[in-house]
């Protein structure tokens, strides 16, 4: 197996680690005090072509591989795990899935705006009932009969949905302009069959979105609760079929683990680098303290772990550009999100070690690393969830 990168694969990942360097790097530390990266960089993020990886030119989008999108998303979790966050959520999630599953009518409404950085997009799933358990959601849309009335007595027309529940943990929330939600259109014994997908513009009435202050990690990154109150839709709204949007949602998350995956070794990736210019220029005991075998240990450790994850995230990736995909998919993107996530939690904290007590200021960047790296083993699937998504799939077995 090659994992020689072409020419086009190297450029696009040297584009991204100068932008990385020149537009991020500098201010990590600035945005995570202040909560919210600069947002200017979403305007900069389409202008290089980052937020339309991967879809068509027709579109405004960069026609380059999956691998090419994975190199992307790894250099800018280097930089700063929330701007890695709007890329892979607003393209990766939603972008993506609407070139995917959407009409022509939608690809052309929202792809271009989606691609340029005109507009971002969120991923309505999660729900403060409903984590990992997405099959049980409650948000509801129901249709509206042809004697519904609207406002001003006009009748809606058969066909619009009215959409009701609440989102959570949705990254984007406070900053997109249309948000791919999942409600339930079948009943609650329907689980996961009962399940749609809708792209709700959030300017809709009815559609509020609130801020999630205090994160542990990703401070820069907008994280939000969605709330629907009698939000109505027409149905040219609905993405895909009625009924089929939890299969939407997975397929989604399926490729979507592996930009984490990559985002994960990125974050890995800069702790390690930061830990190994420390500690050639500390000095401790009479010389620098990567002359100490147990700071080396550390390093090592790192370095071992950071090149497994990267290269089963490659793996994955690469599966996507040999047209592997669905439930063939699964297993080797949660082998990936799996291993990479918690690699960049056991990095992460091997780095800090070798900073000491320094590390734990920010005047550094190690204890944004080691927050950063906490949420990579909970969002888009927790480990545990793909500890049984990979159990299931060696076994055959359903885990109880």
């Amino acid at each position: 197996m090659d994992f020689t990168l072409d020419e086009t694969q190297q450029s696009i990942r040297d584009l991204a680690r100068d932008f990385v360097d020149a537009e991020i790097v500098p201010y990590i530390r600035e945005w995570d005090r202040a909560e919210s990266v600069d947002t200017r960089i979403v305007a900069k993020l389409g202008e290089m072509g980052f937020l339309g990886l991967t879809i068509d030119e027709e579109y405004g989008g960069t026609p380059v591989d999956m691998l090419g999108y994975t190199l992307v998303c790894e250099e800018l979790g280097r930089g700063d795990s929330s701007v890695r966050g709007i890329v892979s959520v607003s393209l990766g999630l939603v972008a993506k899935t609407i070139a995917s599953y959407g009409t022509e009518e939608q690809k052309a409404q929202w792809l271009p705006e989606l691609t340029s950085g005109r507009a971002l997009g969120c991923f309505g799933l999660t729900e403060p009932g409903s984590g990992s358990d997405a099959g049980s959601l409650r948000t509801r849309a129901r249709r509206v009969s042809t004697s519904s009335t609207g406002e001003g007595g006009g009748s809606t027309g058969e066909g619009d949905w009215v959409l009701d529940g609440e989102k959570t943990f949705i990254t984007n929330g406070t900053w997109a302009r249309v948000a791919l939600v999942f409600a339930r259109t079948g009943t609650v014994e329907d689980g996961a069959r009962g399940i749609t997908a809708f792209l709700v513009p959030t300017d809709s009435p009815g559609f509020t979105a609130t801020t999630i202050h205090g994160k542990l990690g990703l401070r820069g990154q907008a994280t939000a609760s969605l709330s629907f109150d009698g939000v109505r839709l027409p149905d040219s709204a609905r993405l895909g079929e009625v009924g089929k949007g939890f299969g939407i949602a997975m397929s989604a998350l399926g490729k979507g683990r592996i930009s984490v995956a990559a985002g994960s070794v990125g974050v890995a990736q800069a702790a390690l680098d930061a830990a190994t210019r420390y500690a050639t220029e500390r000095t401790q005991f009479g010389g620098p303290i990567a002359q100490k075998q147990l700071v080396q240990e550390l390093l090592a450790d790192s370095a071992v772990d950071i090149e497994s994850a990267r290269l089963l995230t490659w793996r994955a990736a690469s599966l996507v550009d040999q047209g592997v995909s669905g439930k063939a998919l699964t297993y080797p993107s949660s082998v990936a999100k799996l291993a990479a996530s918690e690699a960049a939690v056991r990095v992460t904290n091997q780095c800090l070690q070798v900073f000491g007590g320094y590390g734990f200021v920010d005047e550094y960047p190690m204890g944004k690393y080691v927050r950063d790296a906490r949420v990579l083993t909970l969002y888009e699937g927790t480990s545990q969830v793909q500890k049984l998504i990979i159990g299931r799939h060696l076994t055959g077995v359903d885990a109880m």
